[in-house]
């Protein structure tokens, strides 16, 4: 049944061809580790689906640890002349595949366990200790490594965000973490101290610029959060540069530019260890991510804090995100969310369109149509064929 599938998609669609013109990339999520949701076919024939409308350059595939479904796929999408990358996580949702050593606070305690809405959740593991990587490294390499990937994408390359408090943010906080932070100049017990006396105004800041991010008015504050920075992002670099060192295209699932400060993720750094970015730029999900959501879990976590700016979720601010990340030495892909839930992302195709044509304007490399393909609606798949005539990737944008 696969093998004549595989054959009639080989007829219905083709992989991106020109390449001046902006590709699309689509994420599949199979399953977790020893349970696979969907069968194979359905989903090669939701990606045929979509590759029928847009141009697709990438999919990215996972996480199962069943060679065979990435094998299937594989062969249909290389038929196509389009790539497949390894979705995997890396310092989360890992428990199921290996073993961890789990992320602290400042304090030496394990924050909460963020709950999904819906069900489900996840806990972050250390982002330095180096038995961490080896695992992640072990795994891939006794499971995975003889599937034909073009690539891998990285995901959950932070810590934990403002879901549970302040706690997941100052971190992590343990012996190995301490000593990176004590060869960056911050001593976690000064920046503990600091944060006692001062409580929410620890966090205030007193300007913020796209590009830069906050600037914080505590000089310990400013200290933690530029070397937490410097420390997660080299930790990921050193799992790019395993796979760079495979021939691999490596690819990194961000936080949007005014969050990633505050989980780790140093944009410089990590374009320089990288192929691509998909910065997560969503303006419609209430959920992790989710740029209203975690930046209100923020204003929540230290009411009292001071300098931080309503944020009004449109258009222009969306530009400014693409804009913060216009001078990066790696390709970039902005992913914006295309699935659908009433509560938790209330997108509309008229939304879709929007935001698509926004990030065409700029005349990156593509788009990255989050999150999990398999759940989108058709509706949703089908308005993608109403975005505007993509530019050439050399279109300097609404700058």
């Amino acid at each position: 049944m696969i093998c004549l599938l595989i054959c009639a998609a080989a007829v219905s669609c083709n992989g991106r061809k020109d390449p001046e013109t902006p590709g699309y990339i689509v994420q599949v999520s199979m399953g977790e580790w020893d349970e696979q949701f969907y069968p194979t076919e359905d989903i090669i024939a939701r990606i045929d689906e979509v590759c029928s409308i847009i141009p697709l350059e990438k999919v990215l595939v996972g996480w199962v640890t069943d060679p065979e479904p990435y094998r299937q796929i594989g062969e249909y999408l290389h038929g196509k002349g389009i790539q497949m990358l390894l979705y995997l996580p890396v310092f989360a949702e890992t428990e199921g595949a290996f073993e961890n050593i789990p992320a602290v606070d400042i304090w030496g305690e394990a924050p909460t366990r963020y709950i999904i809405p819906g069900g489900g959740g996840f806990k972050f593991n250390c982002p330095t200790v180096q038995s961490n990587i080896d695992n992640l490294i072990g795994f891939y390499e006794e499971h995975l490594a003889d599937v034909d990937f073009d690539g891998v994408f990285l995901d959950r390359i932070r810590t934990q965000s403002f879901v549970c408090g302040i706690n997941g943010v100052l971190g992590c906080g343990c012996d190995n973490c301490a000593a990176l932070f004590e060869a960056e100049g911050v001593n976690l017990d000064d920046v503990r101290r600091a944060y006692e006396a001062k409580g929410d105004k620890f966090f205030s800041v007193t300007s913020y610029d796209p590009k830069t991010g906050f600037t914080f008015e505590d000089e310990t504050a400013r200290a933690f959060f530029e070397a937490k920075c410097r420390i997660v992002s080299t930790s990921v670099a050193k799992v790019c540069d395993y796979f760079h060192n495979r021939g691999m295209i490596v690819g990194l699932d961000l936080f949007a530019p005014i969050l990633a400060q505050f989980v780790g993720q140093d944009y410089g750094i990590l374009a320089e260890h990288c192929d691509f970015i998909k910065p997560m730029l969503y303006r419609k999900t209430w959920a992790p991510a989710g740029i209203g959501f975690d930046y209100d879990l923020l204003r929540q976590s230290a009411p009292g804090a001071d300098g931080y700016p309503e944020l009004t979720l449109d258009v222009e601010f969306l530009r400014e995100q693409l804009r913060a990340m216009e001078d990066l030495p790696c390709q970039k892909y902005p992913g914006i969310e295309i699935v659908y839930d009433e509560k938790i992302v209330p997108t509309t195709p008229e939304y879709i369109i929007e935001s698509l044509n926004t990030v065409l304007e700029f005349g990156y490399e593509g788009a990255v149509v989050s999150w999990n393909i398999m759940q989108v609606p058709k509706d949703h798949i089908r308005c993608l064929a109403d975005v505007s005539a993509q530019p050439s990737r050399h279109s300097t944008g609404s700058k």
